[in-house]
């Protein structure tokens, strides 16, 4: 008799917690952030990054596009901070030397532009949506080119400094990718009633 209220009892528990996670996981938030990646070439860091944002960006094109441009901005943050650390703590020698700081340079540019693009991002209107459009993708399109110009230095990487340099600095492209594909559909789609 104890074992059998036992099993109820542990299965009423597992079926509790099983709708818990239901609700809290609702299944159009997840569709939200997967149509919204869609168009991204990085697609499984772009679901996993930009999901807290579904339940306030739902379909809305700017929201996505803004929040994809934020994420960005604070993974190129991160990443100038580690080459900064790296620079000055001398840990990078050789022919490395003259690279990292190239990069970091590259990098604070490219900080510089996604903050305007973020800016022209929360002041889109239809008048001069187009225009910002353009405006926004050249941006952007020049911080692919920063993160490039950076990864030139760092195209062999020997040694494990290098090595993680390298692959920090790729992956905040690949952050900069999603946002300017997430900008560009935004700008086929056209400015969305939700923009505020």
């Amino acid at each position: 008799m104890l074992m059998a209220n036992t099993n109820v009892y542990l299965t009423l528990l597992l079926l509790l917690s099983v709708l818990k996670w239901v609700q809290s996981t609702p299944h159009s938030s997840t569709n939200y952030v997967q149509d919204a990646c869609s168009v991204t070439r990085y697609r499984a860091l772009c679901i996993n990054t930009l999901a807290p944002f579904s339940t306030t960006a739902k379909t809305s094109p700017s929201k996505w596009a803004r929040a994809g441009v934020s994420i960005t901005i604070g993974e190129t943050n991160k990443v100038t901070q580690y080459l900064m650390k790296v620079k000055n703590y001398r840990t990078m020698k050789g022919s490395y030397k003259i690279p990292l700081s190239d990069c970091i340079e590259c990098l604070q540019d490219a900080i510089d532009q996604l903050h305007g693009s973020l800016g022209v991002l929360r002041k889109l209107n239809a008048r001069n949506f187009y225009a910002q459009m353009g405006d926004i993708t050249t941006w952007l399109s020049a911080v692919l080119t920063d993160h490039e110009t950076c990864l030139d230095g760092f195209e062999n990487p020997r040694g494990k400094q290098a090595k993680m340099v390298r692959n920090r600095v790729l992956r905040s492209s690949y952050f900069t990718s999603n946002a300017l594909a997430l900008v560009n559909k935004l700008a086929t789609s056209g400015l969305d009633n939700t923009v505020a």
